[in-house]
C-alpha cells in the first residue's frame, strides 16, 4: 500500500489531476474537476475567506489525500490575510497518497506557492513556520481523531473527505461524527460533499445543524453542518436550508445511519448492521420518496443523491 508506484495520475476536466484508489475501488476525486472541488466544496462552504481575517485559524483535513483542499485552504487564507497563523491537522491512512502528489508534480498546474510546504507535510508529517504549524496524522481515523481531541485543537473549520459511505462506512458513523464535532470549535464550520441522508442523519445526531450546498460537477449537492446555536451564523452568511425533497429524504429509510459503536468495527459489520436497521424499520422506503420527487418537477436536481 506504500508503493508510490501504485498511483496514477487521472487528468479531471479542469486540468488538474487525481488518483484511483485501488483499495477502495473509488477515485479520489469527480471526473468534472479535482481543484474546483477542494474550493467549491470545502473552502466555500466553511467560509475561509472570511474567517482569514481571525489572527489564529485552525483547520482540519479528514482524509487528507493527495493534500488538495489543505491546498485550497492555505492558498485562499493566506490571500486574504498573509499574517495569519494557520494550524492544520490532516488525517488519512496512506501516507504514500500526499508523497505521491508530490512525485507526480501534481500541483505544478496550481500556481500554488506552498508546494514546499505541501512537499514537507507529505514526507516528513509535520510543518512549522512562522505562519504555519502543520501536523499530518498517519492511520485508521477513528484512531488519530482521539490525540486531537485531547489536545483541545477547536477547528474553525472541518473538512470531511472520506470515500462514499458504501465504500467507508466507518468515517460516516454516528460515532466517528459525534468524535468530529467534538473538535469542531462553537463557532466553527464542517463541510463534507456528500448529502447521503445517513450522513446528514449521522450529522444531527452529534448535535449539528445542517444545510445544503450547491453541486459541484454533478446533480447532488453538499452539506455544511454547524453547531446549534452558533455566533458564526450571525457574522457570517447563515446556512443554505435543505429543500423540501432533502427535508422528506431524512424521514426515509435511507437516512438509518452508519453505527460503529467502538469505532472499529470492519466495513461489512457496519454496513451490515444498518442494513439489518433498515429492514425492520418503520420509516418510508426511500424508493417511494424517490418515486415522488422524480414524477414531480421540484427535485430534479436532486435525482442524483447520494443514499
Amino acid at each position: 500500500m506504500s508503493d508510490l508506484k501504485n498511483f496514477t495520475p487521472k487528468l479531471t476536466a479542469d486540468g488538474s489531476f487525481t488518483f484511483v484508489s485501488q483499495e477502495f475501488g473509488e477515485s479520489f476525486h469527480s471526473h468534472y474537476g479535482a481543484k474546483q472541488e477542494s474550493f467549491f466544496k470545502f473552502v466555500e462552504p466553511t467560509q475561509l475567506a472570511t474567517a482569514a481575517q481571525k489572527p489564529v485559524l485552525r483547520l482540519l483535513d479528514v482524509c487528507y489525500g493527495l493534500g488538495y483542499n489543505t491546498a485550497a485552504a492555505l492558498q485562499t487564507i493566506w490571500a486574504v490575510n498573509p499574517s495569519c497563523c494557520v494550524e492544520v491537522i490532516g488525517l488519512e491512512l496512506n501516507p504514500a497518497v500526499p508523497q505521491a502528489a508530490i512525485a507526480h508534480h501534481l500541483f505544478d498546474n496550481w500556481n500554488c506557492n506552498y508546494i514546499e510546504i505541501l512537499k514537507e507535510l507529505a514526507f516528513e508529517h509535520q510543518v512549522q513556520t512562522p505562519c504555519l504549524k502543520a501536523k499530518l496524522l498517519i492511520g485508521d481515523a477513528r484512531t488519530t481523531i482521539t490525540p486531537v481531541h485531547q489536545w483541545g485543537f477547536s477547528s474553525d473549520a472541518i473538512f470531511l473527505d472520506p470515500f462514499s459511505p458504501p465504500q467507508c462506512p466507518q468515517l460516516w458513523t454516528v460515532e466517528f461524527i459525534k468524535q468530529l464535532s467534538l473538535c469542531l470549535h462553537p463557532d466553527g464550520l464542517l463541510a463534507t460533499y456528500s448529502c447521503s441522508a445517513a450522513v446528514r442523519t449521522a450529522l444531527l445526531s452529534a448535535g449539528l445543524i445542517i444545510g445544503s450546498t450547491p453541486p459541484v460537477g454533478r446533480r447532488s449537492p453538499g452539506t455544511v453542518a454547524a453547531h446549534s446555536g452558533s455566533a458564526e451564523l450571525k457574522n457570517y452568511s447563515a446556512l443554505p436550508p435543505l429543500s423540501q425533497a432533502e427535508k422528506e429524504h431524512l424521514l426515509t429509510r435511507a437516512a438509518i445511519p452508519y453505527r460503529d459503536p467502538q469505532l472499529s468495527d470492519p466495513t461489512e459489520v457496519i454496513v451490515m448492521r444498518r442494513q439489518q436497521e433498515q429492514q425492520t424499520s418503520w420509516l418510508e422506503p426511500t424508493s417511494c420518496w424517490r418515486k415522488k420527487w422524480l414524477l414531480g418537477t421540484q427535485g430534479k436536481d436532486f435525482i442524483g443523491t447520494s443514499l
